[in-house]
């Protein structure tokens, strides 16, 4: 029996000492947050038609991946997961919103004043327009938690704010490249995406805003202006219109997001946002959102 109890033991701490190296961490994290997404899709392939397909893969492998990262929270980073707490989620993701479209539509605003983008008309509005927010949920949700919970949150712990900040948009850009389309402007903006929704976490503590802009920047690009969403096909949303002239401002075929002027507006609210005051991650405010004036180390 004594035996049996030191060899668990054993196991045990050599478990605990894998899993503090930071790396280790971002690996672990980034599987149990991301895995349940294919694995859903696969299944659900399998098991229901193709006309049933409809929304609700996406609502439930979002909530597997919710699931995936509290459980990576609490079992490998031994903590509370304060970031996904309830209390006043439904006013961050709205926040985040309004953030992502409204950037959009800053975007195109100043496309349209250039000449750029050229307005075609309206479509009737239609409930079909708002299928695509289940997806939209579920790749928000994905990707900020493994970007801004899992890669910036290790890198912040070990090597502090500011190496976290340009760690995880680098590595957010990186799994971007293999997109059509993308060009050197296309990944400068992308990493100061990454950027922004860094500063976003760090004035908050929390995902929700991080998810809410992630969405509405891309739910706005394709089901408002119908444009192509980092070199994914152009859809048909609300809104008729093209882009003509210099791929310089169009972007060319990965979209506006690879646009000078996406990047000159992206970076100047990563600038807006990193240079307010961010919040002590062991202050009440990681789970209370109170402010604080802490420096980025």
């Amino acid at each position: 029996m004594k035996n049996k109890t030191g060899a668990a033991r054993n196991k045990a701490a050599m478990a605990a000492r894998v899993t503090a190296y930071p790396l280790v961490r971002i690996v672990l994290g980034i599987v149990l947050t991301f895995a349940p997404v294919p694995l859903t899709m696969i299944v659900v392939s399998q098991l229901v038609a193709k006309p049933y397909r409809i929304v609700w893969p996406q609502l439930l492998a979002a909530v597997l991946v919710w699931f995936g990262y509290r459980f990576y929270v609490r079992r490998v980073e031994k903590r509370q997961p304060t970031e996904l707490a309830t209390q006043g989620m439904a006013r961050e993701l709205g926040t985040g919103m309004l953030l992502g479209a409204g950037l959009v539509v800053l975007t195109f605003a100043v496309l349209a004043a250039l000449g750029t983008y050229r307005f075609g008309g309206i479509d009737a509005p239609s409930i079909v327009l708002l299928i695509p927010l289940a997806e939209m949920l579920l790749l928000g949700m994905a990707e900020e938690m493994m970007f801004r919970g899992v890669v910036f949150g290790v890198t912040e712990r070990s090597l502090g704010s500011k190496a976290a900040i340009a760690i995880s948009a680098l590595v957010f850009c990186l799994a971007h490249l293999s997109n059509e389309g993308v060009s050197v402007l296309a990944a400068a903006a992308i990493v100061a995406y990454g950027v922004m929704q860094a500063a976003l976490y760090l004035k908050t503590r929390r995902l929700w805003a991080c998810i809410g802009s992630h969405i509405g920047w891309n739910y706005c690009l394709s089901q408002v202006f119908s444009s192509t969403v980092s070199g994914h096909a152009t859809t048909h949303g609300l809104l008729r219109g093209g882009l003509v002239g210099d791929s310089l401002l169009t972007g060319g075929v990965f979209g506006v997001e690879g646009s000078l002027v996406a990047l000159l507006l992206i970076g100047a609210a990563a600038a807006f946002l990193l240079l307010g005051p961010a919040t002590d991650p062991g202050s009440p405010a990681a789970g209370a959102q109170l402010p604080s004036s802490q420096p980025l180390r």
